[in-house]
């Protein structure tokens, strides 16, 4: 081909070629969807998306994110084609080996170009509805001059049929984000058979029904595909879905159309026979220069946008800029710390005794004004969750700058949205549910942590306090549970200046997610103000002094009853030490001086209280220890009785520690 120039199927040949070469050789992967997809992906590449390879944090391109994650070599065909620096035929040729940038799912990090980890399917569609949510609110604010893109997913099969996805799919409608364009790859196979085995849903009538613009087209007309991607472009009010038809593993002799093209090597074999099929007579990993040379010129079709856009940034008002830039940085402006100064200070004097759902409402009350980035929401919960607040609106179609999301009954949704606009960046997100549906948000909170985001899980109701709802909405286990995900910090907050205190640390955790547990049962002030972030350490000591025998350890509004053993302890002759510990996460990370000061040496009795499972505490106890808490699951009453009923009490805490002190 040295002579002539790239057909736009070569074009395409070359990403198949490149999948399935690289799935061979690592004698694993998906060939089946790159090689399926591949016309699609090759229209998007070279005649819409807007980006720059040498500018890949670009603020203002076009957003791609392959929901159906498995085919992972599309991806990184494509950045290796169009000339990411950072992604180079090697890496192809290391695809899912050990600390390789292409692993077998896209990961968030590993090379630029990858938006976000879409590794459990319909994730990417979850994530999609924030990346959109995230321009419409960005360019409200700065205008689109300067912010002016589209968000594209590839979603196959498998992301509309997962729960996240359809909500995902009805969130997006219901909002109106129209610079958000799916791709289905209608191929009708997934990894048991023909997708008949397990749906009969029409796809077309579904999203119609949700309240998006649809077309369908042949997945190999490279022109029906640019022509309905122009149309989806021209639609503002509503998101668009083109479902392309497409055959699995296309150009594989026995195999594509079939199962077999999906998770697995196609075999020498069946490569050759593709390479017959396609035309493409090539060697394994060799791109003609005619083809080569097609791609790169693609990739650098957007240097022009990006200059352009760079000279209206370079023109906006100074303050606008720095606001701009600020946001894109993450970087939280000085007054969010002096308002929460104030707040705590205020709280010091007023000792209120609220619910920390409350103080969380009280402190973002503060905090929003003072941080326009902010975006909050809730599923369906917000009076319950007291996540919004006096200066921000409801986002909608109408109100394009609301900065408040009305989820509705769809946590996972939720939590995939929010992964998305942190993402985006520009904005920091916020949403509430109960303490216990974090099991419903669990895939997408999991995903939060695994790729260093910040993303602000308000949880309430948090415990047995929570009362009459009964044990399926009282969580025991859950607080464990969550400990467990490496990179996730749990905030569990004991007054209003704890709550303070575990917000600013939220804010300022910029390298991971935080789950702010919160009560629905009022507490008491039990802290002082001070200029210090107290529970910036995990714990530390609330009352008593370090050298005293006994360490009463609890969280949250169990801090009150362990004050009140400490007090029925003095009485006995007992000195006891209350250590309020706000988070695990974080006291693990100090030094070993700070925490045995906090926690005491080896001799010293240690009794944890917290109104939960005791799974993980043991950690914490030592040799003498003990702990107060549920055993099994809750049951329906006042949250005064249920303490009670399950010996959560000072008493049952001083008792503990009497007998290992005896």
């Amino acid at each position: 081909m040295t002579d002539q120039a790239a057909a736009p199927r070569d074009l395409a040949n070359a990403i198949r070629a490149l999948a399935m070469d690289a799935v061979q050789q690592a004698d694993s992967g998906h060939p089946g969807l790159p090689m399926g997809m591949a016309d699609v992906a090759t229209v998007l590449f070279t005649k819409f998306l807007k980006y720059d390879p040498t500018q890949p944090h670009w603020p203002d391109r076009d957003r791609f994110i392959l929901s159906a994650g498995h085919g992972s070599m599309l991806l990184y065909s494509l950045l290796y084609l169009t000339g990411y620096p950072d992604m180079t035929l090697e890496d192809l040729k290391n695809f899912r080996q050990l600390g390789s940038k292409t692993a077998g799912h896209p990961e968030y990090g590993h090379a630029s170009g990858i938006e976000t980890t879409t590794g459990p399917l319909g994730q990417g569609l979850g994530n999609s509805v924030g990346f959109a949510l995230a321009e419409r609110l960005l360019a409200t604010r700065f205008g689109t001059d300067i912010v002016d893109h589209f968000t594209y997913v590839i979603a196959g099969d498998g992301c509309l049929m997962e729960g996240v996805g359809q909500e995902a799919i009805t969130l997006a409608g219901h909002l109106g984000l129209g610079r958000l364009i799916v791709l289905f790859d209608n191929n009708s196979i997934s990894i048991d058979g023909p997708t008949s085995l397990a749906t009969s849903e029409d796809h077309l009538k579904r999203f119609t029904a949700a309240g998006w613009h649809v077309q369908a087209v042949d997945g190999f007309d490279q022109e029906a595909v640019a022509r309905a991607i122009r149309k989806a472009q021209k639609v503002t009010d509503k998101p668009s879905m083109i479902a392309c038809k497409t055959i699995i593993g296309y150009g594989a002799p026995t195999k594509a159309g079939t199962a077999g093209a999906h998770g697995s090597p196609l075999g020498k074999d069946e490569i050759a026979g593709a390479r017959q099929n396609l035309g493409w007579p090539y060697p394994p990993f060799d791109i003609p220069e005619p083809i080569f040379t097609a791609w790169r010129k693609a990739g650098a079709r957007g240097k022009s946008a990006w200059r352009k856009w760079a000279q209206r940034h370079a023109g906006m008002a100074e303050a606008d800029r720095a606001e701009f830039d600020r946001r894109q940085n993450g970087d939280i402006p000085a007054s969010v710390d002096e308002v929460i100064k104030a707040f705590k200070a205020k709280m010091a004097a007023d000792k209120p005794s609220w619910a920390t759902r409350k103080s969380s409402q009280e402190v973002l009350e503060v905090i929003n004004p003072a941080l326009p980035d902010t975006v909050g929401g809730s599923a369906d919960l917000t009076g319950s969750n007291n996540t919004k607040t006096k200066t921000i609106n409801t986002q909608s179609a109408s109100d394009p700058s609301g900065r408040y999301v009305h989820y509705g009954i769809r946590e996972h949704a939720m939590a995939a949205a929010m992964n998305g606009l942190a993402l985006h960046g520009g904005v920091i997100p916020y949403g509430g549910t109960f303490l216990t549906f974090t099991d419903y948000c669990r895939g997408s909170m999991r995903l939060s942590a695994l790729m260093g985001i910040r993303v602000i899980y308000v949880m309430t109701h948090d415990s047995i306090g929570l009362g009459e709802d009964g044990p399926t909405h009282q969580p025991v286990e859950h607080l464990a549970a969550l400990r467990a995900i490496p990179n996730m910090h749990v905030l569990r907050p004991a007054d209003a200046i704890e709550t303070a205190e575990c917000w600013q640390l939220a804010l300022e955790t910029r390298t991971g997610p935080t789950v702010l547990a919160l009560t629905r049962q009022n507490l008491p002030t039990i802290r002082g103000a001070g200029d210090d972030n107290l529970c910036a350490r995990g714990a530390y000591i609330l009352a008593g002094a370090a050298a005293d025998p006994i360490r009463l350890i609890a969280s949250g509004s169990e801090v009150e009853l362990a004050l009140g053993a400490r007090e029925l302890l003095a009485k006995d002759g007992l000195a006891a030490a209350v250590v309020s510990m706000p988070s695990w996460e974080l006291f693990a990370k100090q030094s070993e001086t700070w925490r045995n000061e906090v926690m005491g040496g080896d001799s010293t009795v240690r009794v944890a209280c917290e109104a939960a499972t005791g799974f993980g505490w043991e950690r914490w106890l030592g040799a003498k220890g003990a702990f107060v808490g549920m055993t099994g699951f809750g049951a329906s009453g006042k949250a005064s009785d249920l303490y009670k009923h399950f010996g959560i009490t000072a008493e049952a805490i001083a008792e503990a520690a009497r007998r290992l002190t005896a």
